[in-house]
């Protein structure tokens, strides 16, 4: 036989996309010819496929050899082909049955020594061949916990190149993986920690009720990342679809945490503000990777000393904030990425930043106001809640007055508040009130005029926004249903409007 067929798995953006392998043998000049728009690491698979195979105890054919990857208008990226590699030109030379690899999906990156190394997006890999039909996949030892979340499909670990071509050829095969009890998640941070702020406490508990973005100004030691921290513990955990989403986007970035392949917890993202545009929206020269904004997917992206990143670098969150997906364009094509995540910034008043407050500030009336104008108009207009944190009193740090509640107390509040939107959202495919669009929350969950009036006059005098508007209803009816009424009153339409008006860093 002198053509062998197998399959592997490329990927476009969070999904994966079928790779059929094709190897051609025939007389000429030997040497090995790829095409199929390979990228640089593809095309070195060559040498490492060879020496990985001779090193097995097998013997690479001497001959001309035609290597086609299809489509081959897809650009295939990564060292995750090399095994599908190496499994074709073993049934091309008649090595292994042809039969044998012809609907395999094989993925793994192969050592010089012939061991199959650990690949990023094991998970959307496996998802692609289980939709397209196929029933096995061989993958890395260390990744089949990963592949093994796949319902409907078999997974073959391998740890060398030798026990693959003896499982080809029938002299001893590979089992079938069977995945263990998903280890319990280590708890997070505790809400009982935060002492004293109450404003904040009650903003964080609305922000997890209603998915609301937030802002939070105040000295240093206030608790602003403290507060932060603990946000995530007081969403709920993630639903199956939900989780294996966001260990896709894991898997694919390389970020999995050891031992649960599982992501299960709403993630926790907090880049350093040097962070660059592709660091936090996706990017890369090569192949694009999903950034700290789409890694944050169904949980929290934290941005510390928020004035300190770049204008241009915060403002381009403005539309995936909106969209809850970011699309990243570049010559070698498009790939889009989700990004519903909930913001928090975090930002002291000033430069100078006086832990003893105004009166200690040495910062001057134009270097606060340039310190301000770093933070968008535009990207603070999308910002639900806005708290400003005052320093914690001596008598509350050293001496507490009342023991503060738990980050369990507060998320079985704020699982009640959402169990209450999903059933006023029945039928609209809406989660939290922080996804339902303005016209459709005005026309179909009206607010009575008279409980309108504060949040109208400030439309008036321009201190809200059209978006803005909207907005504090939204926040309202997150207020309502932690109170547990039916429709949000004047009292939850007057405190949303405070939380959005309050004075941020000023």
């Amino acid at each position: 036989m002198t053509l062998g067929r197998t399959w592997s798995v490329g990927l476009v953006g969070v999904r994966g996309a079928m790779v059929e392998v094709e190897v051609d043998i025939s007389n000429g000049l030997p040497g090995v010819t790829l095409v199929g728009l390979p990228d640089a690491v593809v095309r070195q698979s060559v040498d490492r496929v060879r020496s990985a195979v001779v090193n097995a105890g097998a013997e690479f054919p001497n001959r001309r050899i035609t290597i086609g990857l299809s489509p081959a208008s897809m650009p295939k990226q990564g060292s995750g082909f090399d095994l599908a590699l190496a499994a074709a030109v073993l049934a091309a030379a008649d090595t292994v049955p042809g039969s044998s690899v012809d609907r395999l999906v094989l993925l793994g990156e192969l050592g010089l020594d012939g061991s199959v190394r650990s690949i990023r997006g094991v998970l959307p890999a496996a998802l692609a061949a289980a939709r397209a039909g196929h029933r096995q996949v061989v993958v890395p030892r260390v990744n089949a916990d990963e592949a093994a979340l796949v319902d409907g499909i078999e997974v073959l670990p391998a740890a060398t190149v030798r026990e693959v071509i003896e499982h080809l050829t029938g002299r001893a095969r590979l089992p079938v993986h069977t995945r263990g009890a998903v280890p319990p998640q280590p708890p997070g941070p505790d809400l009982r920690d935060v002492v004293g702020q109450a404003s904040g406490r009650r903003a964080v508990e609305v922000a997890a009720a209603g998915g609301h973005h937030l802002f939070l100004s105040g000295p240093p030691g206030a608790g602003k990342t403290m507060l932060a921290e603990r946000l995530p513990g007081l969403l709920p955990s993630l639903d199956r679809e939900a989780a294996l989403e966001v260990t896709a986007i894991h898997s694919i970035a390389g970020t999995l945490p050891g031992g649960a392949p599982l992501v299960s917890r709403p993630p926790f993202e907090a880049p350093h503000h040097s962070a660059s545009m592709a660091a936090l929206i996706g990017g890369g020269s090569g192949q694009i990777r999903p950034g700290a904004l789409c890694r944050a997917h169904r949980g929290v992206l934290f941005l510390d000393e928020a004035p300190e990143f770049p204008r241009a670098v915060l403002d381009t969150l403005r539309q995936p904030l909106e969209r809850g997906s970011v699309t990243i364009s570049r010559a070698a094509g498009t790939v889009a990425f989700p990004c519903r995540a909930q913001l928090v910034l975090a930002a002291n008043p000033c430069p100078c930043a006086s832990a003893a407050g105004d009166t200690a500030c040495t910062c001057s009336p134009l270097e606060r106001r340039r310190y301000r104008s770093r933070l968008s108009g535009p990207l603070l207009d999308r910002i639900d809640l806005r708290i400003d944190l005052p320093p914690v009193p001596r008598a509350e740090w050293l001496h507490g007055l009342a023991e503060p509640e738990s980050t369990e107390d507060v998320a079985r509040r704020v699982q009640i508040a959402r169990a209450a939107a999903q059933e006023r959202f029945a039928g609209t495919g809406l989660a939290v009130n922080s996804q339902v669009p303005g016209r459709l929350l005005r026309e179909r969950w009206p607010v009575p005029r008279a409980s309108l009036r504060l949040a109208e006059r400030a439309l008036e005098r321009g201190a809200l926004s059209a978006r803005g508007f909207d907005r504090v209803l939204r926040v309202a009816w997150t207020l309502a249903d932690l109170a547990g009424r039916t429709s949000p009153g004047a009292d939850e339409v007057a405190e949303a409007l405070g939380m959005r008006l309050q004075r941020v860093a000023a």
